[in-house]
């Protein structure tokens, strides 16, 4: 099995509790001092915000829910792209959740194959490739993760050269309910796959990266944790 390093999902699940719950808490605050103007200041004023603040807090709490939910989704996407990557070979390292200039990159894989940043997606329906762009059920997505996952590789690339190695790293956009039609192919530089094809796509005899320069680059990756 491969060393895996991080939590999946644990930076997925903090950022979408405190997205989807601020506003929430700004209702409690605003519903606090509502109470007390009424209490001290003027008690029709007062009621009046207390009205409003309450329909705050009942909208944020549904808003916020839908918020934490598709985050904590996301979470589970990736709890189980990380699980199929740790039964990769020994020689492997599964750094998840790795942060590179500020981003929190969802796995980096490191091994004789190569450095690999992979974005996971755990998408409704049927993706597709056309005209050089995924395609969710047809539609283009709101953000495209090819620009995404593209970015996440350089802000890695970057990372490790300035810890000290030079080398490629491949940009991977894999979706975790293995939704994409085509199930792997590459389009604008990054490999877009299934995650039940992961293990399969990185089985090979391929080397890229020597043993011991493998185990100094791993080195530098923990050290920069």
């Amino acid at each position: 099995m491969a060393k895996t390093h991080g939590v999946a999902g644990e930076w997925a699940r903090v950022k979408g509790t405190v997205v989807g719950l601020w506003p929430l808490f700004l209702g409690i605050f605003a519903a606090g001092f509502a109470a007390a103007v009424a209490m001290f200041v003027h008690l029709e004023a007062g009621a009046a915000a207390l009205v409003i603040a309450a329909a705050w807090i009942g909208f944020s709490i549904y808003k916020g829910a839908r918020h934490v939910e598709r985050y904590f989704k996301g979470a589970r996407g990736e709890e189980r792209v990380a699980g199929i990557l740790q039964s990769l070979p020994d020689s492997y390292h599964v750094f998840n959740d790795f942060v590179a200039g500020g981003v929190h990159v969802d796995h980096v894989v490191a091994g004789p194959a190569g450095v690999y940043a992979i974005e996971t997606k755990y998408w409704r329906g049927v993706v597709t490739i056309e005209e050089g762009h995924i395609l969710l059920d047809g539609q283009l997505p709101s953000r495209s993760p090819l620009v995404q996952v593209r970015k996440e590789a350089a802000l890695v690339k970057s990372a490790l050269e300035k810890a000290g190695w030079k080398g490629t790293v491949t940009p991977v956009l894999a979706f975790a309910g293995d939704t994409f039609a085509a199930h792997i192919a590459e389009i604008q530089g990054a490999v877009v796959i299934n995650s039940c094809d992961l293990r399969k796509s990185f089985d090979t005899e391929r080397v890229v990266i020597q043993s011991s320069e493998l185990d100094r680059l791993v080195s530098l990756m923990e050290n920069s944790l």
